[in-house]
C-alpha cells in the first residue's frame, strides 16, 4: 500500500450518516459498535463522529462476522491479534527475502 492510499484510507472524513448509507448499517448500529469497541471514529470540535474508509471496511467485515454469529467479545478478540499476526507475516516474508538472497542478519545477540 503506498503512503498516498495508506493516507487516504486513514483519513477520518466521513460522517456517520455518510458511513450509514455506504455500509447499510444504521447509524444505532455503528454506535453500538463503538460502545463495543470495535471501531473508533474521531470526533470534530462539535462532537461529530468522522469515520475512515478503513473503518468502513472494518464496519464490513463486523456485519458480516455478526451476521454469522460471532459475537462482539470475539470480534473484539481477533482484531486485537491482528497486529500480531501482521508483524510476525512481515517479520516471516523478510526472512524468507533474506534467506533467498543470502543477506545475513547482523543484529547483536
Amino acid at each position: 500500500m503506498t503512503e498516498e492510499e495508506k493516507s487516504y484510507k486513514t483519513k477520518k472524513v466521513i460522517t456517520i450518516g455518510i458511513v450509514s448509507e455506504l455500509t447499510g448499517l444504521s447509524e444505532r448500529q455503528i454506535r453500538y459498535y463503538e460502545e463495543r469497541q470495535l471501531i473508533f471514529p474521531d470526533r470534530s470540535q462539535r462532537g461529530t463522529r468522522k469515520y475512515s474508509f478503513g473503518d468502513v471496511e472494518t464496519l464490513m467485515d463486523i456485519a458480516n462476522q455478526m451476521e454469522d454469529g460471532v459475537r462482539t467479545f470475539e470480534i473484539r478478540q481477533e482484531m486485537k491479534k491482528k497486529p500480531d499476526e501482521e508483524k510476525l507475516k512481515r517479520s516471516m516474508i523478510k526472512g524468507q527475502l533474506n534467506a533467498r538472497f543470502g543477506i545475513q542478519n547482523n543484529m547483536k545477540r
